[in-house]
């Protein structure tokens, strides 16, 4: 073969070997980015994990079950609007001298830094706060026959006799005996630093979850004790029992209207016990280890219920007439105990839509 012809089978042959390379170039380079576009698509994050939503025992409200307070609260007209209740989990109004109230307020989920204003103690808190534990007890005082009684009783005994002026301040824009204004946060702290062992919030025998089938829907309900009164009208919008002493909004000292998502009205036995205040007045004792009946409000409905304590270290378990347990709605829950029937006030029937509402025992 000449030598021209041969010199150009050589180029021919490489110029065929050169594309055969950036043709197999190309598709490795396709297939490549094929992949890394396969793995990217195939590609999935894990899922975040939900957080974990806890609820506090006494009152089923959002938080954590934490050390249990217990302070005693002046309710007179005087001491209004009060501190600190819009947090507690669970107040009791109690009947006490003269037919006047006075609260017990419990706090766990969240402890508010000031409550107030803080008065004494009565011997009908003794059995109501058994139920709870070795609770940390703020009072303003008692009478001195009752003081041994507190001491030997099952809670940390924090009167304002036996702590500093640090932790329980004078308000200077109120005037004694309704001043005086616990600084909780101080308290609690001073407890944990000295290790002074506070029961934690535990489930105290009443239920929470959705309302049982029936209820009698209601509008209100007035209570009532010899030189008090309360009402409670349902706000759907808030879903909770909006409050009025005295005839009067019961308004918090940030501004708002108190009231829980659950009220419970319980019916108790009141007679007079055998200590007086130091204007001669006989302390009454509200009795609350037993049984008896009551009424549970949530959700705009009333039901007729029975309430059970077998002995002073067990909660109260709440009750149908039947024996079914009524769960309450989770938030605040507020207990009234007195021996007077409350009155509701019903929605009119559409038959009479243009009569007013009537009230009914």
């Amino acid at each position: 073969m000449p030598l021209y012809l041969s010199l150009m089978n050589s180029k021919m042959m490489f110029s065929r070997r050169s594309k055969a390379i950036v043709i197999a170039t190309a598709v490795c380079l396709l297939v490549l980015t094929s992949c890394s576009t396969v793995k990217k698509t195939l590609h999935i994050s894990p899922k975040p994990t939900p957080p974990v939503i806890t609820y506090n025992s006494i009152s089923g409200r959002v938080g954590t079950d934490g050390p249990v307070l217990v302070v005693k609260v002046d309710d007179t007209q005087q001491a209004h609007p009060q501190i600190g209740l819009d947090k507690a989990d669970l107040v009791y109004i109690e009947e006490v001298e003269g037919g006047l109230t006075r609260l017990a307020a419990v706090f766990s989920s969240e402890i508010p830094s000031q409550i107030g204003p803080v008065r004494s103690a009565r011997i009908s808190d003794i059995d109501l706060l058994s139920q709870y534990g070795h609770v940390a007890f703020a009072y303003s005082g008692a009478q001195s026959r009752m003081l041994p009684v507190i001491a030997a009783a099952n809670l940390e005994n924090l009167g304002a006799q036996r702590e500093t002026p640090t932790i329980y301040t004078r308000d200077t824009t109120r005037y004694a005996p309704v001043n005086l204004i616990l600084q909780a946060n101080l308290l609690m702290s001073k407890l944990l630093d000295q290790k002074v062992s506070i029961v934690t919030s535990k489930n105290m025998g009443w239920t929470f979850g959705p309302a049982p089938v029936g209820g009698d829907p209601i509008l209100s309900v007035k209570l009532k004790w010899p030189a008090n009164t309360y009402s409670a009208i349902w706000s759907p919008t808030e879903s909770r029992w909006l409050l009025v002493h005295a005839n009067s909004p019961d308004l918090a000292a940030d501004g708002g209207q108190l009231g829980p998502t659950t009220l419970v009205i319980q019916i108790v036995s009141i007679t007079p016990s055998q200590y007086h205040d130091k204007f001669g007045g006989v302390t009454p004792f509200s009795a609350t280890i037993g049984a008896g009946t009551g009424y549970i409000l949530r959700n705009g409905l009333a039901f007729k219920a029975m309430w059970n304590r077998a002995d002073a270290t067990s909660g109260t378990t709440w009750t149908l007439p039947d024996g079914t347990p009524i769960p309450f709605a989770g938030g605040q829950i507020w207990v009234a105990m007195t021996d007077s029937p409350p009155v509701f006030t019903r929605p009119t029937p559409p038959a009479s839509a243009s009569a007013s509402p009537t009230p009914t025992k």
